[in-house]
């Protein structure tokens, strides 16, 4: 099966800087949109970003716009996460997730992606 895997996580200061990683674990294959999603413990997994297949568009949460940025490698299937003026309420265990159907609009929902990592812990100190 495909697998999603996910690096880079740690534990850093508040205003630090972390760069994930989500790469696949296998076959390769074909994806429309990749989407980075966290879960908090006791809360509910939610969204962070998202990117399109080729790139060109792009899709945050409102708690991460201008801090986080999501970007395609060149190594095909390849995200990343780069996290910026880390705050402590961004502790959580980070999700890459892949989509393979077509979208009309860039997805935001866990329903919308059917491959998930097991996810890399972000730990923020103050």
């Amino acid at each position: 099966q495909v697998q999603l895997v996910e690096s880079g996580g740690g534990l850093v200061q508040a205003g630090g800087s972390l760069r994930l990683s989500c790469a696949p674990s296998g076959p390769t294959f074909s994806n429309s949109a990749m989407g980075w999603f966290r879960q908090a413990p006791g809360k509910e997994r939610e969204f962070v970003a998202a990117i399109s297949w080729n790139g060109g568009n792009t899709v945050y949460a409102d708690s991460v716009k201008g801090r986080f940025t999501i970007s395609r490698g060149n190594a095909k299937n390849t995200v990343y996460l780069q996290i910026n003026s880390l705050k402590p309420e961004d502790t959580a265990v980070y999700y890459c997730a892949a989509r393979t159907a077509r979208y009309g609009v860039l997805p935001t929902t866990q329903a919308a992606y059917g491959y998930w990592g097991p996810g890399t812990q972000v730990t923020v100190s103050s």
